[in-house]
């Protein structure tokens, strides 16, 4: 069994059938630098006091939580009050519908968790669930409340075990149409079009997240040991040297010639068939080079 604490203790339902499982996330917050407020003249770290205005510094058992209904109006709760609240889904999570494995909108998933049969005894319901959701390449989907609210939830295969996602409430998701009703309709040029769909699929491989590295916190951790080796200096010492591999680039680049080289450069030239020369095509050249084109940048 794994040395982590889970987040949830339960049991998965489907039907009749009982499964007490655990929870425990899949994902670790460790490997991220995380930085502290440190007042510089006396070297110490910021804290953070509960104070109440016109009153100062108040005593922890002296704080309620309050539901704004009303601007300056609060409902008070008492923690046993909050707690009372009966829901099921406390304990169990009931398998209430299935669907497809790609029916989800990515948008809508939350935070991943593993999920374990809690002992031997329930291995045998447990395997028999994961068995029958990879058979029939379906998705569980059902409810669960944990760290203080209540989530939807899809549950799938993951290896031997189960992989369980939160997801969020249609209520929780913006809307795309604002964002995107300023971009046109138009169709892409079909010679453009062909050269990027070349290109992608010549860049497709499967998927492995090692490949992917956090440059920004490797290179916060650098930073770091770079002032432990020169301790006492308060100056923060950064590389800022720019590339010195030549002048700075200023033509200007043709969105054709750009996918081409791009096609070029990601293992043998491009197999598409050049586009028929019309003055339709050229003047769509011209239009798509002319909206391509880069500032200018100051050669350092």
């Amino acid at each position: 069994m794994p040395s982590a604490r889970p987040v949830w203790k339960g049991q998965i339902r489907l039907s009749l059938v009982a499964i007490p499982v655990e929870l425990y996330s899949a994902s670790k917050t460790g490997a991220r630098l995380s930085f502290r407020q440190i007042h510089e003249p006396s070297g110490k770290p910021v804290k953070y006091e509960k104070v109440v205005p016109g009153v100062g510094p108040v005593d922890p058992d002296d704080i309620l939580k309050g539901f704004e209904y009303e601007k300056n109006d609060f409902v008070l709760l008492e923690d046993e009050e909050i707690d009372a609240v009966k829901l099921e889904t406390r304990k169990t999570l009931e398998l209430v519908q299935f669907v497809g494995g790609c029916e989800i909108d990515p948008i809508y998933f939350d935070k991943s968790y593993y999920v374990v049969p809690q002992d031997e005894l329930s291995e045998d319901a447990f395997r028999v669930v994961r068995d029958a959701l990879r058979t029939s390449q379906k998705i569980g989907l059902g409810q669960i409340a944990m760290r203080g609210r209540e989530y939807i939830c899809a549950i799938k295969p993951c290896g031997t075990g189960l992989m369980l996602e939160t997801l969020h409430y249609e209520d929780e998701i913006r809307k795309s149409d604002p964002f995107f009703s300023g971009i046109s309709k138009a169709k892409a040029e079909k010679d453009l079009l062909e050269v990027a769909t070349q290109l992608i699929e010549r860049k497709t491989a499967p998927f492995d997240a090692a490949k992917f590295k956090d440059n920004y916190t490797n290179a916060l951790r650098a930073l770091v040991e770079k002032k432990l080796k020169s301790k006492g200096k308060k100056k923060i010492i950064t590389d800022t040297d720019e590339p010195t591999s030549g002048e700075a680039k200023t033509n200007v680049i043709d969105l054709m010639d750009a996918l081409k080289s791009s096609l070029e450069g990601s293992g043998g030239g491009a197999k598409s068939k050049p586009a028929a020369k019309s003055k339709k095509a050229s003047s769509a050249k011209s239009s798509s080079a002319a909206k391509t084109r880069t500032p200018r940048k100051k050669a350092s």
